[in-house]
C-alpha cells in the first residue's frame, strides 16, 4: 500500500480544531455544564410540539430558502426578505461571510481575545488573521483596530457583547469607528448575545445596519432562544452581502426542524423575555458575589462571566470540576463561566471562594 497521502491545502497546516465546551462527565461527580453558554431552560412554550410535528416529515429535504423563517424574521426586524440569510448557527454564517469576502492575500481583523472561531474560519479561507489585543479593561480597542486597516483588509468582526469577556462596545465609540472604516470593507457586528444586554448605551446592530451598506449583523437562536442543538442563525445585511451569503450557504443546511423551532421561538417572545430576565438577574448575583470575594470581574452584558487568571487558569477549571461544575478555560489567559441554573451557580461561587483563599 502506498504511503503517499492526498494533497491537502497548505492553509490547513497548524489550524487548531474548534474546542467545544467540555460536557459534564456521565456518571461522574460533575453535575452541571457551564462551559458552552447554553440556555439552561428547556425550549420555549410551543416549540417542542412544533418540532415533534415537523419530525414526521424529515424523510424530505427542508425548504432550502427557509421561506417561513425568512418571512417571520423580516416582519420581526422590519427588514426586507432580500436583506436576510440563514445558516447553521451564527458561526456558520460567519464562515460564509469570510468565504464571500476574503481569500489568500486578504486580511480579516478582529479583537483578541474574542470568539475562538474567528482565526479558524479566517485561515480556512486562506486569508490572514489580524488580531488586535483588547484593552486592559477587556474591551475592543477600536482605535487600534481602525489603525490596523490596510488596503488588504476585507472584513472586520466586532463581537458585541464580546465572547469570552462579556464586555461591550457602546454607541458613540462604535459609530466613530464605523466612520473610519472604508466603505468597501465589511464590518460584521456579531450579536450572538444581544438579548442579554441591559446597557442602554449599547446600540442595536440592526439599527446601525440600516444606513450603512457595509455593516452586517449576525444573530443566533442558540443562546437566548435555547436552540443550540438545532443549529440555526441568521444575518441581516444589505442586498449584495445577503445575496452572497445565500450563494455560499450549504444547500439544505438548516433543517426543517430548526426552521420550525425558530419560528415558534420567535412567536413565544413573552416567555423569552421572562427567561432572559431571570438569567440576567442571576448574572447580577454571580458578578456581585465574585466581586465580594475579591475577584476582578469585567462588566458583562452576556450570559457568562470572565475571570482573567493567567497561569492559574487550568488549576481553577480543575477545582471547579472537582466541585461539580465544568467551566471553559483558555489556558494561560482566563476562564469563562456560563450563568446557568441557580444550583449550578451556587456550586461555582462556592468553588471560586475556596480557590480565592489559596491565592
Amino acid at each position: 500500500m502506498s504511503e503517499t497521502s492526498p494533497k491537502l491545502r497548505a492553509e490547513l497546516e497548524g489550524i487548531p480544531t474548534y474546542k467545544p465546551g467540555k460536557p459534564a462527565a456521565a456518571g461522574g461527580p460533575v453535575a452541571y455544564k457551564l462551559s458552552s453558554n447554553e440556555n439552561p431552560y428547556p425550549p420555549l412554550p410551543g416549540v417542542m410540539e412544533t418540532v415533534t410535528a415537523a419530525a414526521s416529515s424529515f424523510n424530505r429535504y427542508p425548504d432550502m430558502a427557509c421561506t417561513g423563517l425568512m418571512n417571520e424574521l423580516a416582519e420581526r426586524f422590519g427588514v426586507p426578505v432580500g436583506h436576510l440569510a440563514t445558516g447553521t448557527g451564527s458561526v456558520g454564517v460567519a464562515q460564509q461571510l469570510i468565504q464571500a469576502t476574503a481569500g489568500p492575500g486578504d486580511e480579516v481583523i478582529y479583537a483578541w481575545r474574542s470568539f475562538e472561531a474567528y482565526p479558524i474560519i479566517t485561515r480556512i479561507s486562506g486569508a490572514t488573521p489580524v488580531q488586535v489585543p483588547l484593552t486592559d479593561g477587556e474591551v475592543h480597542d477600536l482605535d487600534a483596530m481602525a489603525a490596523a486597516i490596510t488596503d488588504r483588509t476585507r472584513l472586520i468582526f466586532v463581537c458585541n457583547p464580546n465572547n469570552p469577556t462579556g464586555t461591550v462596545v457602546r454607541r458613540e465609540e462604535l459609530e466613530r469607528f464605523l466612520d473610519r472604516v472604508p466603505q468597501d470593507v465589511l464590518v460584521v457586528l456579531d450579536e450572538a448575545y444581544r438579548e442579554f444586554i441591559r446597557d442602554p448605551e449599547v446600540p442595536d446592530g440592526v439599527e446601525i445596519y440600516r444606513n450603512r451598506p457595509n455593516v452586517c449583523v449576525l444573530r443566533t437562536f442558540s443562546k437566548a432562544y435555547g436552540l443550540a442543538g438545532l443549529r440555526v442563525g441568521f444575518a441581516i445585511a444589505h442586498e449584495p452581502v445577503a445575496a452572497a451569503l445565500r450563494k455560499t450557504a450549504v444547500p439544505f443546511g438548516v433543517s426543517q426542524l430548526a426552521q420550525e423551532a425558530a419560528i415558534a421561538s420567535l412567536r413565544a417572545e413573552d416567555a423569552l423575555i421572562g427567561r432572559v430576565g431571570s438569567l440576567v438577574g442571576e448574572r447580577t448575583r454571580v458578578v456581585d458575589a465574585l466581586r465580594a470575594q475579591g475577584w476582578t470581574v469585567p462588566e458583562t452584558q452576556a450570559n457568562f462571566v470572565w475571570l482573567r487568571l493567567g497561569e492559574r487558569t487550568v488549576d481553577f477549571a480543575e477545582a471547579c470540576e472537582r466541585a461539580g461544575v465544568v467551566v471553559r478555560p483558555f489556558a494561560g489567559e482566563g476562564v469563562r463561566v456560563t450563568v446557568g441554573e441557580d444550583e449550578a451557580n451556587d456550586i461555582f461561587l462556592k468553588a471560586a471562594e475556596a480557590f480565592r483563599t489559596q491565592l
